[in-house]
């Protein structure tokens, strides 16, 4: 090994060991040392480190997801396996924060401080949740603000990780299906509240036809907190507390916005629909491996591939021009989001008869209005947002970058 190679870590693609421990242990032989935000990087590791972000994401992906139909059958338990699984992918996301800090390795200042934020907020609302489990009871539903801090712990967490990856990777194939995936669990994070009226609205209609999916313990507990007996209005309560216009306002306009930063970021003229297909993908996976194991299942919100098909066809309408853009796209993303989640409720009707089940949640459909009027200014104002921001934090770099007088 040449002494240029022993600094920089470049090595041939044959000396690279396959195996990721020993991959670890390489890394930590040539690259552990203090660094600035920033360093040089070669590629192996940044591939390396990367991939260790994806396999993070994955473990609390699978983890969050058994989580969500873990609560609709049974109390909270701190040391439940879908919480094991899901503190494995925080554990690694810890020691990947903990290697780009100290080496300045794969990020640069801007990506590196989102990690690092998006981490500290998570790490303080996970005791905050189970000190709220324990004052206030059974938490009923995915929007609390507890939950909510964890999900925007992770989801400051993944934009740093973007924003690193669009930085360093080269282009090429790697870098826009890695992209890809980093997009699909992002929109997965947001996306998740939106779990509590998908399994919800089956948990209510398993109560009605005497089949309830959570155990007497759950329904007697969740009653018990609004002092009413074990009937209709109690299960409600637990399963459907929230009002029906919030699912499209957030299935629909605020996963629009997601699909279109990563059809932006990636350049690939199918992005949007390739994510929602990519997230739609892992929901089909695990709906059968819940029911098998016996665990509540939900809807499964196919129309978030109408949603991310808007807004690639948005793109290639507006052709460069972003007011057009915009504009196309919320007239888009409102006509087949909201037609296809249409279409989606009538599969029960119409292919089931009178089951006593539904194909999608209740939905207020005159949030169209809103969404409409939502996604364009939103999608509008992006491009000079953005460029703001920017100007500012240059701004502020040259002022602390002057040399004193």
């Amino acid at each position: 090994m040449t002494k240029a190679t022993e600094v920089t870590g470049d090595l041939s693609p044959g000396v690279i060991p396959r195996s990721p421990i020993a991959k670890t242990r390489l890394f930590f032989k040539l690259h552990w040392h203090r660094g600035a935000p920033g360093q040089a990087t070669p590629d192996w590791v940044l591939n390396f480190c990367y991939g260790m972000w994806l396999a993070a994401f994955a473990f609390k992906l699978v983890g969050s997801s058994w989580d969500m139909s873990w609560h609709f059958m049974w109390l909270r338990d701190d040391l439940a396996p879908p919480h094991l699984i899901n503190t494995v992918g925080t554990v690694i996301i810890m020691v990947l924060v903990a290697i780009h800090s100290y080496t300045g390795m794969g990020a640069d200042r801007r990506s590196l401080r989102l990690m690092q934020i998006g981490l500290v907020v998570f790490l303080i609302a996970a005791p905050l949740d189970v000190i709220n489990h324990r004052v206030n009871g059974l938490d009923l539903t995915a929007w609390s603000p507890s939950h909510m801090m964890l999900y925007i712990g992770t989801g400051i967490m993944q934009a740093g990780v973007i924003m690193g990856w669009l930085k360093y990777a080269k282009p090429g194939r790697m870098r826009t299906g890695v992209l890809i995936g980093l997009w699909a669990f992002f929109l997965e994070n947001t996306f998740f509240p939106n779990g509590q009226q998908e399994y919800g609205i089956l948990g209510l209609r398993a109560w009605e036809r005497g089949a309830p999916e959570a155990e007497p313990e759950l329904l007697n507990f969740a009653a018990n907190q609004i002092g009413h007996p074990v009937d209709r209005v109690a299960v409600e309560y637990f399963t459907m507390p929230i009002d029906d216009w919030v699912y499209p306002l957030w299935g629909i306009g605020v996963m629009a916005l997601i699909f279109a930063l990563a059809r932006h970021t990636t350049g690939f003229r199918w992005a949007g629909t390739t994510v929602a297909a990519a997230y739609l993908g892992y929901r089909l996976v695990m709906w059968p491996l819940l029911l098998g194991m016996g665990f509540p299942i939900s809807v499964v919100p196919f129309y978030l591939l109408a949603v991310g098909l808007a807004v690639d066809l948005a793109f290639r309408i507006g052709r460069g021009h972003p007011v057009l853009t915009a504009g196309v796209g919320a007239l888009l993303v409102t006509a087949f989001g909201y037609g296809m989640l249409w279409v989606q409720s009538q599969f029960r009707p119409w292919i089931l008869g009178d089951a006593h089940t539904e194909s999608a949640p209740p939905v207020a459909y005159w949030t169209a209005a809103v969404c409409l009027a939502g996604v364009g200014v939103l999608w509008a104002a992006a491009g000079p947002g953005t460029r703001a921001v920017n100007s500012l934090l240059a701004k502020r770099r040259e002022r602390t970058e002057l040399p004193a007088a």
